[in-house]
This record gives structure tokens, sequence and C-alpha cells, in this order.
């Protein structure tokens, strides 16, 4: 196949550059709103006297574990609904405006307590449309590539999510943030009330919408796979809504009397993203707990790690054509885990910069090259639903990480040790992914009746 899969756009370097602009602008949400910027403006300053003597940050816990349910039972549902019906670039559009027009809400939170569950809600909500976009975002990878460079379009996609998330985040620390005083940035924006972050958050959003735009102009919509309207009324929606589940268990009766490689690989690479996850989520707790990096350093360090982990997704795109998905998987997490335990044995600012560095560096391919596997792996006019499978075994598994972590740290009495439990999950994921044959170069799913 050298033009086009089912229903896609040209596979040249205008769609690639549209479909991974997205990927940038979604950068706004994911490094500045949910990591670096609102969540602690909303956990250190809004919730600072969070109600009930539970702390703002159990508090954020447990409202993003409701998200993550929310999203383990709609994922794969959305995804069915709009490969079927032709409307996956539609659910993108939608889920990408709701996503912005909660960010842009944000700016209503205060700094003041009465304005922390608000700003719990929104973050929560905002978290939930921003990973629903995923599933029709990730489908769409088959329709700006061919099975020849569907590692590199994934390894572009990733890079631009890293490349943006630097850039946004510079932009804002140093228009924004930076300084002491009453005013903050280059900008001079007041900080009285947290308006200089409230700001950030209208500009973050602001950057999604000029980065979005370019897929939604270029890309064009799949064609629908069914001729049955939506059900009308309360009763028909509820009707779709059961025979969605119907067929999502469907699906998952016939992957395993068909293909329970996939399958396998849903819950190996479920397990590994979990630990990729865990690495970002605590890098930063055991940078300056641990390893005494200072707390403006480890935002430096955060810019690195992103463009550490865009050159290594770039790297390992061009390596999957070559060698195929599950060799660049392999090495990436084998080789995070030496680095892993080279890291539990070391001290210091260099030693943690020096490690943590070489592990952003494996994330990247990592996750690129899963993603792709998964989009080789999925049936034509199937991506969506696949995807969403995907978006849903992930976040099954979301607790481990932390949990282990947690529990490490506990037992060791040291956050140190939590990096033990980091690296079991990785290599849980790992030993789960050996035994499988995945597609190589090039090539697409047939279909591996039974087996593995």
């Amino acid at each position: 196949m050298t033009g086009t899969s089912r229903g896609a756009a040209p596979t040249g370097r205008r769609s690639v550059l549209a479909w991974s602009s997205w990927d940038a602008g979604a950068a706004a949400f994911n490094a500045v709103v949910f990591t670096f910027v609102f969540s602690v403006y909303l956990t250190d300053q809004v919730g600072e006297d969070s109600p009930g003597g539970i702390s703002s940050s159990a508090w954020l816990g447990w409202g993003l574990g409701v998200a993550g349910f929310v999203l383990a039972v709609t994922a794969p549902i959305m995804g069915g609904r709009a490969d079927a019906r032709g409307r996956r670039k539609r659910s993108l559009a939608v889920l990408t405006l709701c996503t912005i027009t909660l960010m842009v809400a944000m700016f209503f939170v205060r700094d003041s307590e009465p304005y922390f569950f608000l700003g719990l809600v929104l973050l929560a909500s905002a978290s939930v449309m921003a990973e629903l976009a995923n599933v029709p975002y990730y489908a769409m990878l088959r329709q700006v590539s061919t099975p020849e460079t569907q590692g590199r379009v994934s390894g572009i996609g990733w890079s631009a999510g890293y490349v943006g998330g630097v850039v946004l985040l510079l932009l804002v620390y140093a228009g924004f943030i930076t300084g002491d005083g009453d005013t903050r940035g280059l900008l001079g924006l007041p900080s009285a009330d947290g308006m200089n972050i409230r700001l950030v958050v209208l500009f973050a959003a602001v950057w999604f919408v000029a980065f979005a735009v370019p897929l939604f102009v270029v890309v064009p919509e799949v064609p629908a796979t069914e001729t049955t309207p939506p059900g009308r009324g309360v009763r028909g929606r509820l009707a779709d809504v059961a025979g969605a589940y119907r067929a999502l268990f469907a699906d998952l009766r016939g992957l395993w009397r068909t293909d329970r490689r996939t399958l396998g690989f849903l819950g190996a690479s479920a397990l590994f993203r979990d630990g990729l996850a865990g690495v970002f989520t605590f890098g930063a707790v055991l940078g300056v707990g641990v390893y005494g990096v200072s707390s403006s350093d480890v935002l430096m360090f955060g810019v690195a790690a992103n463009v550490v982990a865009a050159v290594g997704a770039v790297a390992g795109g061009q390596c999957e054509e070559r060698v195929g998905a599950k060799p660049v998987i392999v090495f990436s997490l084998a080789a995070m885990m030496v680095v892993g335990v080279g890291l539990l044995a070391s001290s210091g600012p260099v030693a943690f910069w020096a490690c943590g560095l070489v592990l952003c560096l494996f994330i990247g391919p990592a996750q690129a090259s899963a993603r792709s596997a998964m989009a080789r792996l999925s049936p034509p006019g199937g991506e969506g639903q696949m995807f969403g499978l995907y978006a849903t075994s992930g976040r099954a598994v979301s607790f481990l990480a932390p949990a282990l972590f947690g529990l490490f740290s506990w037992l060791f009495g040291a956050d140190r040790a939590g990096i033990v439990g980091l690296l079991i999950v990785i290599g849980a994921g790992l030993a789960a992914l050996l035994p499988l044959r995945l597609p190589g170069p090039g090539e697409r799913a047939a279909g591996d009746a039974g087996g593995s």
C-alpha cells in the first residue's frame, strides 16, 4: 500500500504535520494545566486549607480517580461509535472544544479555599475530555500514514507533543511566573488572587486552539461503516449505549478466540505505560526530596526531559521502520530498568540529571512504538474501538505504579525505595510483552487465530 488507508488523507508531509500539530496543541493541557502549573496552583494555593482536615493532594487524587473510572467505561464506546458512524474527526473536534472550554473556565478559580472544589471538578472533567480525545486522535494515525511509515509518523506525533510542551513551558515560565513580589514574569502580571496563573490557563487554551485547527482543516472525515441511524430520545440513547457495551464484550470475546496476541499486547502495554507515567509523576518528587535538586532546577529538568524524550521518540520511529515496534519497546524498557537500578544506587543532583535524562530518552520511543503497534494490530475501520480498549486497559491498571511507589516507600521508610515499585511495574510489562509476536516493519495484523 503506497497511497492512503481507508478514508485516509493523502499520507504526505502536509497531512502528517497537520495531524502532529494537534499533539503540540494538547501539550497546553498535559504539560501546563495538568502537570506543572494549574494542578500545583490548585493544591498548594487554592486548597492550602482544604476542608475536612483532608489534604488537597488527597482530594486531587480522589477526583482524578473518579475521572479515570469515567474514562474507563466510556473510551471504548466513544471509539466504536465514532468509527461506525463516520464521526471520528467530529468526535475529536467536540472533545477538543470541551477540553478548551474547561480550561478557559479555570480562569475563574481564584486563590481562595471556596474555589477549590470548582477547580477540582474542572481539572478532573478536563482530564476525561483530553483522554477521550486521544481515542479518535490515535485512530487517525492510520489515516495519515502507510504501514511502512506508521512508526515514523507516530514518533513525529509524540515528538511534536514534547516540543510543544517545552516551548510552552518556557514561554509560561518567562512571561507569567518567574520572579517574586506583587508582579511576576517579563509581562509584569499581578500575582494577587492567582491572576498570573489564571492568565496562564487562558494562554494555554489559545495555544491549544491555534495548534488544533490544522488537523480539522487538512485531514478528512473517515467514511461511515454502518447505516443504522442513532437512537432518538432518552430510550434510544440508552439503547445505543447498551448496544455499544454488547459490541465491546463481543469484541473482547472475539479477540480471545481469534487474536489473543492483541489482548496480550493490551495487557502488557497497560502495565509498562503505567510504569512510564509513574516515572514522570514521581520524578520531581524524587529529585527534590531525595537527590537535592532545587525546585527551580526541577522545572528546567522538566524542559530538558521533554526535549530528550522528543529526540528519543523520533529516533525510535526511525528504528521501528527497520526492526519493528517490539524490538524498540523491549530495548527501551530494558534500558530503563538498568538505568533505574543505577539511579536507585546513586545520590546527588548530578546523578539525578544524568540518569533521569537517560530514562526520558527511552520513554519517548516506548510510548510512540506502543501506539504504532496498536495501530498495526487494529482491524481496518476499527481503530477507534481498539484505541478505546487501549485507553481503557491503561486506566484499568493506573493505580499500580502509585500504589507500589507508596508501598515500597512506606515499607523501607524512604522515598528512594519507591523506585523499586516503578521498576516492578515496568518489568512486569516487559515480561508480558516478550512472548508476543507483533507485526514487523510495514506489516499489519492479519488475525492470529488463538495464538500469541
